[in-house]
Order: structure tokens, then sequence, then C-alpha cells
């Protein structure tokens, strides 16, 4: 049941994920009576699946140039009000403890659930109302306030609404994209949204049969001759195209210049802790060794056995089998050429039932970095993942997720 009205301020929150809950509790803190409307039957679902369980909360690297968007600029005004310090504070006081991974964060439990009850507790504890199994059909601004309509005819009215309800990644968790049907007939402008950190597609007649095979090598994606971005790490094959932590940190660039119709292509080098001379000095050390040796059986022991055969085709050796006796310096120069650079090209990313995290999203310029609040429509605000930024692995999105709920909060509640 939904509280009678009081005469403390009304805030709606639609979303009960991480800037939601965020956004509930600073505006409780600060004196408003709050309301969280949650389409599932539970709020805070995605939370769990963060950091394969684990919730990697932040990042003590914390900077703009982790974030993207059209006008990534604008996350300055969240970050720089409430920071990784100002996260670890936050928690804290809630009761967790924390591991650290490098420069990521973690709580002490590695339990995505604790970050959950935690959250949780502090809403009872501050009377914020919970009304799951809530699909939000439409929000109307009227003169003194907002009437927000349920499926099912019903309407609860606020003084303030807070939309957080994220983006399109893994709508099974929430997040279907409903937010921005919501905002438009206020003239919202939306950006084209995309799935980002997520698996990449790509083209070859041979991926099947080496699908399962795992490579630590450098990454790169490459668009009309520059290297846009580029990361090391352990990538996997798979039968339609690659996976892994730098596939993922690299997915944004790609999916977003193959849904501009360009042509990205993404570069493997399987040894990058060596130049093109030192590698080429390898092969020809390995073939002058057993120069009877057949040449595919010569790379046995330097790459995965499963990969041989693919990188001698792609180097264009007619004879995978002849003796390395026979190999000539021309075609070592070509098998070392596609050790360092296995071009492939980017046809897409998964689907967004994959994808950890939306790109694209609400326009950003008309939103008030400062506060949150929309510059078209006084008393609205944003939360979250459904705005046109978006971070990096590592935390980062949660940490946007914590500032932006921090800041509607707080000022919805004035």
């Amino acid at each position: 049941m939904i509280k009678e009205m009081s005469k403390k301020k009304r805030i709606i929150i639609i979303g009960g994920g991480a800037a939601g809950m965020t956004a509930a509790i600073f505006a409780s803190r600060n004196g408003a009576e709050v309301i969280i409307l949650e389409q599932l039957p539970k709020v805070g679902r995605k939370i769990l699946a963060t950091g394969n369980g684990r919730c990697n909360l932040t990042n003590m690297d914390l900077d703009v140039s982790k974030y993207h968007g059209n006008n990534k600029k604008f996350a300055y005004g969240a970050l720089a009000r409430f920071g990784y310090e100002d996260t670890i504070e936050f928690f804290e006081d809630l009761g967790l403890n924390f591991v650290k991974e490098g420069s990521r964060i973690y709580p002490a439990s590695l339990q995505a659930s604790s970050v959950l009850d935690v959250l949780r507790y502090e809403m009872n504890r501050l009377g914020v109302e919970e009304v799951c199994d809530a699909r939000v059909v439409g929000i109307i601004k009227g003169e003194s306030g907002f009437s927000i309509k349920l499926k099912g005819d019903n309407k609860i009215y606020g003084d303030k609404v807070i939309v957080a309800t994220g983006g399109k990644a893994n709508p099974g968790l929430g997040s279907n994209g409903s937010g921005y049907d919501l905002v438009k007939p206020f003239g919202h402008k939306i950006i084209n949204p995309f799935p980002a950190i997520v698996q990449m597609r790509l083209e070859a007649d041979y991926l099947k049969s080496i699908a399962g095979v795992k490579v630590n090598a450098n990454a790169s994606i490459e668009l009309d001759g520059k290297v846009l971005t580029e990361e090391y790490g352990e990538i996997l094959f798979t039968n339609y195209g690659v996976s892994g932590p730098p596939v993922l940190q690299l997915s944004r660039n790609a999916g977003e210049a193959v849904l501009k119709g360009k042509k990205p292509i993404f570069n493997i080098d399987l040894f990058p802790g060596n130049n093109e001379e030192e590698l080429l000095e390898l092969l020809k050390k390995r073939c002058n060794l057993r120069p009877e040796k057949p040449l595919d059986f010569s790379f046995v022991g330097l790459i995965n056995k499963r990969l041989i055969n693919v990188l001698l085709r792609e180097a264009k050796i007619t004879n995978i089998k002849k003796p390395c006796s026979k190999v000539t310096d021309e075609e070592l120069d070509r098998i070392s050429n596609i050790i360092k650079k296995w071009p492939f090209k980017i046809t897409g990313t998964n689907s967004w039932s994959e994808a950890v995290v939306t790109a694209g999203g609400v326009d950003v310029r008309d939103i008030d970095s400062k506060t949150m609040e929309s510059r078209l429509v006084p008393g609205l605000y944003f939360a979250g993942e459904i705005m046109d930024i978006d971070g990096d692995c590592g935390g980062y999105n949660l940490q946007w997720a914590w500032s932006t709920g921090h800041l509607a909060g707080v000022n919805a509640a004035l």
C-alpha cells in the first residue's frame, strides 16, 4: 500500500537499481518522503550481477577519461561532488569493509548481496517505501507536482520525480529502455543506445574450429588505418567472435563504429612482448634448430596448437607440412606479421541480453550537471545509466550510479 501523503516533500523514484536506491537514501536523509517504484518483484537485482557477483563498487583511478558519451565532460559535475572517497565513506557508514584488486574496490565479503543488503537496510531505517511489480507507463507534470501513471490505471502523486530506470543492457534484470519513452514527451532527446561492455562478433570462416581457445594478447580496434584504442589481457575465441576482459573494454568503440556504418578492424598481437624484428629472429631460430621438422609442428610449444594451422593459412602458406629448411625468409616474414597483427573484420556485438552497460541514452545537454535536474521540466531529475554517459569496466559505471544518485537525491529534496 502507498502511504498517505504527508507535509514532507514527496519524491517518487522510478527504478530501484543502484542509482535509484542511492537517490532514495540521500533524499530521505534530507527530509523528503520517498517512494521507489520498481517494475521487478525486488529492487537491486542488477547489483547482484555486478563484478561477477562480487560487486566492483568503485575505482581509485577515477577520472572523466574513463567515461564516454556525446558530452563526456558532463560527468565532471557528479564525480566532483561525490567521488571515490565519498563512496567509500558512504558504504563504510552502512557497514561495509573493502578489499582492493589493483585500483578496483570490492566489499570485503566479495558478495554483491552485501551491498544490496546494506542499501536496503538503510532505506528501511529511513522509511523509504519500496513498491515492486510497479510498471510506470507515464509521467504527467501538473501545476503543483507530478502524477505517475502505473499499469492498471493506478496513479501516484509526488512533488518531484527522479528517473533512474537504467538503459537497455541486460533487460532480464530490469533495464529495458522504458525510461526513454517516459521522458520523450517532455522534449528530452535520446542519443541512439547501443550495447557496451559486451562480446564482439567477427567475420572469419574458421571461428568454430578455434572456439574455446584462450590467449593472453594485446588487442586493438583500428578504423581507417588508425588505432582507436588497445587493451591487453585474456582473449577467448568463440564460435561468433571473441570475449574476455580486453574485448569487453574495447567493445564500445567497435559497436559505435558499426552503428555509424563504418568498418572497424579487431587486431590481435599474440606476442606483445616482442617487436617485429625480435619475433622474426625467434622464428628463424626455431626453424634452424630442427630444419627437418614440418613447418606446422615447429610451432608446437610456441603458440596454442589449435591456432597453428589457422595462422599459417592466414599467412598464405600453401604447404604447411614442408620442412623448415624449405621455408623462405619471405614466408617467415608473413608468418611473423600475422602473429603480430592478426586482423578480423568486426560485424557487430552481441545483443542487449549480454551487455553490461548501455552506451547512449538521454541527451545530457538538457540536464543540469550540478543537480541532475532537467533543464526542460523543473522537478524532474535523472540518475544513473539512463543518461548518455557510460564508463569503462572496473567500477566506473557503479560509481556513476552512486554519484548521480547522490546529486539527484539531495537536490530533489531541496
